[in-house]
C-alpha cells in the first residue's frame, strides 16, 4: 500500500556550519568590534548559547545567526527562542531551543488535520517521532501532502520515504 512518513528534522551540520559563518561576520563587523558577543552551539543539547553586551547586540546577534540558519537551509520554525535575560558581568544571554524531531503534540494535530479533511480511505498513525499517512491511492497522498503543506503546525514538515 502506498504509504509516506511527516518528520521535522533538523541537519546539525548545517546550523554548525551556520553558526560558523555567524562568528566569522561578527568578528569582522564593526559594531561588535571588542564586544563579549559570543555563540555557543551545544550539539547535546540541541540548544545554542548567544550571549551580547546589551539587548541592541543582542537582537544583531540573532539576526546574523537567523540569516546564516536561513541562508543554510534551516527552517526557523523549528527554533524555540528564548526570552533576553541578564547575565554576569553586564551582558545579556538567549537561548534558542533547537526542534529536533516531531514532538506528540504536533503529531497529534497532523494526524488529526487528515482525519478532518475526510480524504478517502487515508489513515495516518503515528509512530515515535513521525507521523506515516497511508492510502491506496497515490493521488490522495499528494492531496494530503498539498493539505499539511498549507497548514501550519509550528515546525517544519518533511515528507519522506514516499512509496
Amino acid at each position: 500500500m502506498p504509504s509516506f512518513d511527516i518528520v521535522s528534522k533538523i541537519q546539525m551540520h548545517e546550523v554548525d556550519n551556520a553558526l560558523q559563518q555567524a562568528q566569522k561576520e561578527i568578528a569582522q563587523r564593526y559594531d561588535f568590534k571588542g564586544s563579549k558577543a559570543t555563540i555557543e552551539f551545544k550539539r547535546a543539547e540541541a540548544m545554542l548559547l548567544l550571549v551580547a553586551d546589551n539587548d541592541f547586540q543582542m537582537r544583531a546577534l540573532f539576526d546574523v545567526v537567523q540569516s546564516k540558519l536561513i541562508k543554510r537551509g534551516v527552517s526557523v520554525k523549528n527554533l524555540d527562542i528564548g526570552e533576553i535575560k541578564q547575565a554576569g558581568g553586564d551582558t545579556v544571554r538567549r537561548e534558542i531551543k533547537l526542534k529536533t524531531a516531531l514532538d506528540s503534540d504536533t503529531a497529534k494535530k497532523v494526524a488529526a488535520a487528515i482525519k478532518d479533511a475526510k480524504l478517502k480511505k487515508v489513515q495516518a498513525a503515528i509512530q515515535g517521532d513521525q507521523v506515516r499517512v497511508t492510502s491506496p491511492s497515490r493521488d490522495e497522498l499528494q492531496t494530503a501532502i498539498a493539505l499539511l503543506r498549507s497548514q501550519d503546525f509550528g515546525v517544519e514538515l518533511k515528507f519522506g520515504n514516499y512509496r
